[in-house]
């Protein structure tokens, strides 16, 4: 009689009727693999220096329509996106040097 009141005891486990326990292991699922997906994307698109604590700038698809400068001083990180019209800003300057660029990659310039 005795193993008979042991294995209603055993399939009758108070832990077994607690439905909140199988969402809050879920949960911890969850949350487990948000922060390693956040991890492979920083690492990915190797963006750790946003996470350190020196200044950077770094610019996103130089010289094409979608350039991006992103900047980081301190704790604050600034976006800037060049504006597509670029007729607005012509005649606001003068003319202050030249540019040139060597054949071995170096550019020098020369005020006028």
């Amino acid at each position: 009689m005795n193993s008979r009141f042991r294995r209603r005891s055993l399939l009758n486990s108070s832990e077994d009727n607690d439905p909140m326990s199988v969402v809050s292991n879920l949960f911890d699922v969850a949350m487990v693999f948000a922060v390693a997906l956040m991890v492979a994307l920083v690492s990915r698109y190797n963006m750790t220096e946003m996470f350190s604590q020196e200044d950077f700038t770094m610019v996103k698809n130089p010289g094409k329509e979608n350039m991006e400068i992103i900047t980081k001083e301190g704790e604050k990180i600034s976006r800037y996106t060049p504006s597509g019209n670029k007729d607005s800003s012509s005649g606001k300057g003068k003319r202050v040097g030249v540019a040139y660029e060597l054949e071995n990659g170096d550019i020098i310039y020369v005020p006028e």
